[in-house]
């Protein structure tokens, strides 16, 4: 009889061990009410160096607390991230000259621009050179810049990267975008090369967005974390580029086969630019949120699983020249936010064996900076950091059959993502070629460049795309997706009460189901070989 119940208590013990290892489940309601709240005109679109940000902080900081989740080594909630806020003010002005004709250029119609030098005043007239994709990537043993000296130009770029050939089907990525197609790389490699500023030139297919994302961009503050930055960049549309190189006896399209050949060298054109930008520049200091589950286990919870999802968007802006000045950013990202505040309430009724980090990113928008300044001053040493599990725009229409793991592939995180789907009977969405360039557009990606296995877990919204397998009604759900990149980036991003969050509480347990695997877990997750992330050092 001793042995009987010396048994069945080891295994009432070990069904109670297995269970507090699991992840429990994420509520509904309380992801809906932070939802409603956060995508609210209250929030004014939770704008970097807002008031509707600060309030947005407030509100983070507070729940955390309610929630149970251990502070910082401060005893806060708060990592301090300082910035350099700077709008370009009507007053500025940019023409171009070119075969003896000056081209005057429309703010927000042919081009976009500003600076990030942290002046207030900043004249540029300076030769313009077109260079190709302005790429410089040893490992793709490719150089745009080869035999030239662009210091002091301003460098017309085509945005992408170059485009998979039959004898190379797998350059840059193949029909992916890579890293080295996004415009923030293009924006800081301009300084590398020394250039006096960039342009970028703006088709639909190429960038994944139409000339109204950038538009609405350039129209509000842009920020930047202090240090070099060019005296002129921005964006330039199809057709000013197509007069301004036809002026300089260019031909675009001739210039674009050109830049897909290995081995091409820059354009000088015939042309120059000359810019007169006025900034408002201020000092802003926002705020990185993050509270703590500790691990419970001895050895394992000095290790860490990271879940992010950036808080800010774009803020409030009365002199938008339209009836609504408040970009409510529901979907992106109050989704991110709301759900890791339902994730959260549920983690700390369960801890797992190692300790879980809840991370709320500022100036997403801006181009990562939180998660940048996060990476460069970890609350959590990086090397200890087995993997960050980001959640930004998320499912707004339905349940599905599968869930998308988009960038899982690049370590082991894929297989033990495809583990827990099984486990919640899915399956893993189709990979599709990441045209867009989402996973370098997002905060994980600032960990993934910091060593750190990372990536954008489940749905396509992201980058509007439809191929997931709804429960319900495929081709409505789907098309109701897809249809959400008419509201990417614009006023029209709002909650609807009448929203089926079905989906998006599935993908947020997804998505804690998977931190509890890797939070329990006897290792760490591995990047794949020949991964080039996995060679950083942290």
């Amino acid at each position: 009889m001793l042995f009987r119940t010396s048994v069945a208590s080891l295994l009432l013990a070990a069904a109670g061990a297995a269970h507090a290892q699991s992840a429990p489940p994420v509520a509904e309601a309380p992801l809906r009410a932070h939802l409603s709240f956060l995508a609210d005109d209250l929030l004014e679109g939770r704008g970097t160096g807002q008031r509707g940000g600060e309030l947005t902080v407030r509100y983070l900081e507070t729940q955390a607390a309610v929630l149970g989740l251990k502070p910082l080594a401060d005893g806060g909630y708060r990592q301090k991230v300082e910035l350099i806020g700077q709008k370009t003010l009507p007053a500025s002005q940019l023409r171009f000259v070119a075969g003896g004709r000056v081209l005057l250029a429309t703010f927000g119609q042919d081009v976009v621009f500003g600076n990030a030098n942290g002046n207030a005043a900043t004249r540029v007239s300076a030769p313009l050179v077109f260079v190709g994709y302005g790429i410089d990537a040893p490992d793709e043993r490719w150089n745009d810049f080869l035999g030239a000296d662009v210091k002091g130009k301003v460098l017309v770029a085509m945005v992408n990267d170059p485009q998979p050939t039959g004898a190379e089907p797998d350059r840059f990525g193949g029909k992916s975008l890579t890293w080295y197609g996004r415009w923030t790389y293009k924006f800081e490699e301009a300084v590398r090369q020394g250039a006096a500023g960039i342009l970028l030139i703006h088709t639909t297919p190429s960038a994944s967005y139409p000339w109204s994302v950038p538009a609405n961009s350039f129209s509000h503050e842009q920020f930047h974390l202090a240090g070099k930055g060019n005296a002129l960049q921005g964006w330039i549309s199809e057709d000013m580029a197509r007069t301004l190189l036809a002026a300089s006896g260019q031909d675009l399209d001739r210039l674009r086969a050109a830049a897909e050949v290995r081995g091409f060298r820059p354009v000088p054109l015939a042309a120059s630019v000359e810019a007169d930008v006025k900034s408002a520049v201020r000092t802003v200091v926002e705020y990185n949120v993050a509270g703590i589950v500790p691990g419970t286990d001895p050895k394992l919870r000095d290790q860490a699983v990271i879940y992010s999802a950036h808080w800010d968007h774009l803020g409030i802006d009365p002199d938008n020249g339209k009836p609504d000045h408040i970009w409510n950013g529901a979907i992106d990202n109050g989704s991110g936010t709301a759900a890791l505040l339902a994730m959260a309430q549920a983690a700390v009724k369960r801890p797992a064996r190692r300790t879980q980090i809840f991370l709320w990113p500022c100036a997403e928008e801006q181009g990562l900076l939180g998660s940048l300044a996060y990476v460069r001053h970890p609350v959590w040493p990086l090397a200890k950091t087995a993997a960050d599990l980001n959640l930004d725009s998320m499912n707004f229409v339905g349940r599905t059959r599968d869930m998308g793991v988009a960038g899982a592939e690049r370590s082991s995180l894929y297989a033990t993502s495809a583990t827990v789907a099984k486990a919640m009977g899915l399956g893993l969405a189709a990979p599709v070629p990441d045209l867009g360039g989402a996973y370098f557009r997002a905060d994980h990606f600032n960990f993934a460049k910091a060593g750190v296995p990372a990536f954008n877990v489940g749905s396509a919204v992201f980058s509007g795309d439809g191929h997931f397998d709804f429960e319900h009604d495929q081709s409505a759900e789907g098309a109701k997706m897809r249809a959400f990149t008419k509201d990417y980036h614009q006023v029209s991003d709002q909650y609807d009460p009448s929203w089926d969050l079905s989906g998006m509480v599935q993908q947020a347990q997804f998505t804690l189901n998977l931190g509890y695997a890797v939070a329990n877990a006897p290792t760490m997750p591995t990047w794949k070989a020949g991964e080039a992330y996995g060679k950083v050092k942290r």
